[in-house]
């Protein structure tokens, strides 16, 4: 079952950036809104501009009080190696059993052979405020984001 603006998002535990670990309810308690967002594979060109399309945005996102998070099922090393390589701020969450996408209802996309590619918005009270489900839109999920978190500020 997907998740769908309204609900509250699922909690998991993850380690940030620098090592630390954390968890989305850890991240709520420090009033921080979130960008969830969950794509295919490390290191292939939609990813890649997506990622780096977070990358070159992250401080728009920490300006509005908000933790980028990418998930895909990639391992740690494969993770880290492509952090690296793109210079990314953000933390990358290993899914590789799938439940973490299982949770969040992230279909597959491509006849069903390709993890789909779906961004979450939740606020700071832990509720999806916006979702955004495009394969072939890989960088128009950094503007959807932006524009949600622009209007959870003002209002």
């Amino acid at each position: 079952m997907a998740i769908k603006v309204g609900d509250e998002a699922p909690d998991f535990t993850f380690t940030l950036k620098n090592g630390s670990p954390a968890s989305l309810k850890s991240l709520r308690q420090q009033r921080k809104a979130v960008v969830l967002y969950f794509y295919p594979k490390d290191d292939t060109p939609g990813c890649t501009a997506q990622a780096c399309s977070f990358r070159d945005s992250y401080e728009a996102f920490s300006d509005a009080g908000a933790e980028v998070i990418g998930v895909s099922s990639d391992d740690s090393q494969s993770h880290d190696s492509f952090a690296s390589k793109h210079r990314l701020p953000f933390s990358l969450v290993s899914d590789a059993d799938g439940s973490l996408r299982k949770r969040y209802g992230v279909p597959r996309s491509f006849l069903g052979l390709m993890p789909g590619r779906v961004t979450y918005v939740i606020d700071r009270d832990g509720i999806v405020q916006h979702v955004f489900d495009s394969q072939l839109q890989a960088t128009r999920h950094i503007s959807e984001a932006l524009d949600v978190l622009k209007r959870l500020s003002i209002s």
